[in-house]
């Protein structure tokens, strides 16, 4: 029997074909996301170095006012928060340009409100 591709894995596949292109250097680290149903998550990496220099994620966001529902990282707000916090920590690393890597999605809705974010607190790309 003949199993149907799932939608990771069609975005698995674009994603390796973006990562065929993209490379993150010392100089210009990529800015990768990975966005799940519940949260959403952005990594500064330099892939000549294989290492993670500054990460953020709407995991971070904490806890709602009332302290005991947890705030949902999979929605616009969340996606705009995070992409203004790993803006905000890549400059504290002395990191002002990076190469975007959407991580095979499509530039839109989450993603797109993350790399906006990211671009008017500062980042380059």
């Amino acid at each position: 029997m003949i199993r149907k591709a799932s939608k990771n894995d069609t975005r698995q596949k674009i994603h390796s074909r973006i990562r065929k292109r993209l490379q993150g250097t010392t100089e210009r680290p990529r800015l990768n996301i990975y966005r799940s149903v519940g949260h959403i998550y952005a990594q500064v990496i330099d892939d000549s170095k294989g290492a993670t220099v500054v990460s953020a994620s709407s995991l971070e966001l904490g806890k709602a006012a009332d302290g005991k529902t947890h705030v949902t990282g999979g929605n616009l707000a969340a996606a705009k928060q995070v992409g203004k916090s790993i803006a905000d920590r890549a400059k504290q690393s002395g990191i002002r340009k990076v190469v975007f890597d959407r991580g095979g999605y499509l530039y839109h809705g989450r993603v797109k409100a993350l790399a906006e974010a990211a671009r008017e607190a500062g980042l380059e790309f």
